[in-house]
């Protein structure tokens, strides 16, 4: 018969220290296993004490019978009952193990059960996000879905020099724009731009396309005819205030139906539609003429998919053309009139002048963007068939170019579309945004056979020619401030033939975008 280990045996301190570990796990749990929901955290964590505890339960058990050859079953607490067996059922290690295996296998289902529950209801619920791309509520398998943007220009306009007082110092909410983009069934996207800015009411795009491939689109509704490389660019990512000379002479939006369209990479994109036919520079909501527009686009951006470090990757060349038959009339005499970028008129026709014929537009465009450089040019000219009353009738060329360019100071890449800051303004971290400087020299020339028959004494200058120099601080992707100086020169205009005055303007611009 072995004699009773004394205090200092080692299988005392592992008795202690099995009872102790197994003790503190049970409770553990128990806890646990009471518990209603459960976490993935909490499974793990078990699971990772269990492999701990059946390691240092083997370790212990090989202590033990090297030791004192001890069985493997270890008694509960109290006397031993004159050598009998315990009171309570023998807690071994193996009982303990298959209990602690029970819980595991206990949570292991509830968290199944839980993950199936979640992963059922997240294919009903609607998924909210919002970001700078607006705010977004969709469908779980994106089959639906609506966003909300917005867009406000709060401007003030400041004319220098101007001593015919010919126009206001202001301030001027230019642009007022909430939007609504929405998608059906996956294939349909739609969209309704109302504007409130310059202090009246005007829908800018109310359209909605199908989506067949994505070379091959279809749209309906009011929307930007394909023609203009300054036109087709959101007011929200503009280089300047306002768009150049070409942008005057180019159709702006129209009703109508059209085809488009890209390959992957946007290397090509096209489009080409029927329309009710606008002005120069003009939108429209409703026809007042038999006569339609054809208007079509093709650009080219041939090293799209090539590397970041490729220097040719953004450029982008393409050609827009448009023609149509169109017959005014004395009430609405569908002719255009030009103005500056700071809305000042310096060409208009007779009144008793009417459009009476066809009206043909071309326009080579192109861009080129590598680093931080960005430079952008377009020639737009227009022919329209003017007829005065039973005086005469001619075509009348109106011609427009520009050459723009810009540097981000700041390191950013320069984009056709607007800089997006590396970090966003934090005066309290020393961030401070992107910053961007422009400049440009646009013209916009009135052909001679408009002159003196058509063209109206009072306001006909033949050319005007400007030049720009912007600043523009991007504080964050949502958040951008404009400073823009512009300088307009004329060629006739003023009484007895006379040059008008050389129109100095100052720009500022806050604008908010999402």
């Amino acid at each position: 018969m072995s004699s009773v280990p004394s205090t200092s045996h080692p299988s005392r301190f592992a008795r202690f220290f099995l009872t102790l570990a197994l003790a503190t796990c049970l409770a553990f749990v128990g806890t646990d296993a009471r518990a209603q929901t459960v976490t993935v955290a909490d499974a793990d964590a078990l699971r990772q004490r269990l492999d701990a505890l059946e390691q240092e339960l083997a370790a212990v058990r090989r202590a033990l019978a090297l030791s004192a050859n001890l069985p493997e079953a270890v008694p509960t607490a109290g006397p031993t009952n004159g050598g009998a067996a315990p009171a309570g059922p023998p807690a071994t290690v193996s009982g303990q193990l298959e209990q602690l295996d029970q819980q595991v296998r206990i949570l292991d289902r509830k968290f199944e059960l839980e993950r199936e529950r979640v992963t059922e209801a997240a294919k009903t619920t609607p998924v909210v996000d919002a970001g700078r791309s607006g705010f977004t509520l969709k469908s779980p398998d994106a089959s639906f879905s609506v966003r909300f943007r917005g867009l406000v220009h709060a401007d003030s306009r400041w004319y220098l020099e101007d001593d015919a007082n010919a126009a206001a110092d202001t301030f001027l909410a230019r642009r007022v724009r909430p939007m609504v983009q929405g998608t059906l069934f996956k294939v349909v996207d739609v969209r309704f731009t109302p504007d409130f800015g310059d202090g009246r009411t005007v829908i800018q795009d109310a359209y909605m396309d199908l989506r067949v491939k994505p070379l091959l689109r279809v749209r309906g509704g009011k929307f930007k005819v394909p023609f203009g490389l300054e036109r087709l660019v959101s007011a929200s990512d503009l280089l300047f205030m306002e768009r150049g000379a070409p942008t005057s002479v180019a159709p702006n939006r129209d009703m109508g139906v059209m085809l488009w369209g890209e390959n992957a990479g946007a290397v090509f994109s096209y489009g080409i539609g029927v329309f009710d036919g606008v002005v120069d520079g003009g939108s429209t909501d409703i026809d007042d003429h038999d006569g339609k527009d054809v208007a079509g686009r093709v650009f080219v951006q041939p090293f799209a998919r090539a590397t970041n470090r490729d220097r040719l990757q953004g450029l982008g060349f393409g050609i827009a053309a448009s023609y149509g038959e169109v017959t005014g009339s004395i009430a609405s005499p569908n002719l255009a009139t030009y103005r500056t970028t700071g809305n000042q008129t310096y060409y208009r026709y007779r009144a008793d002048a009417v459009a009476d014929g066809t009206r043909v537009r071309l326009s080579p465009q192109a861009y080129y963007y590598s680093g931080r450089l960005g430079v952008l040019s377009e020639y737009t000219v227009s022919r329209q068939e003017v007829r005065r009353g039973t005086i005469g009738q001619d075509e009348v060329p109106v011609s427009a170019f520009v050459v723009a360019g810009s540097w981000v100071l700041t390191g950013e890449r320069a984009s056709y579309r607007a800089v997006t800051p590396r970090k966003n303004f934090d005066p309290t971290a020393g961030a401070w945004g992107a910053f961007e400087v422009a400049a440009r020299y646009h013209q916009n020339r009135i052909g001679d056979e408009a002159f003196p028959l058509l063209a109206d004494p009072s306001v006909a200058a033949s050319a005007a020619r400007a030049w720009t120099a912007g600043v523009n601080w991007y504080l964050n992707p949502a958040l951008k401030v404009v400073f823009d100086y512009e300088e307009t020169r004329f060629d006739g205009g003023a009484a007895a033939g006379a040059d008008r005055q050389t129109s100095r303007d100052f720009f500022t611009r806050l604008q908010v975008a999402f």
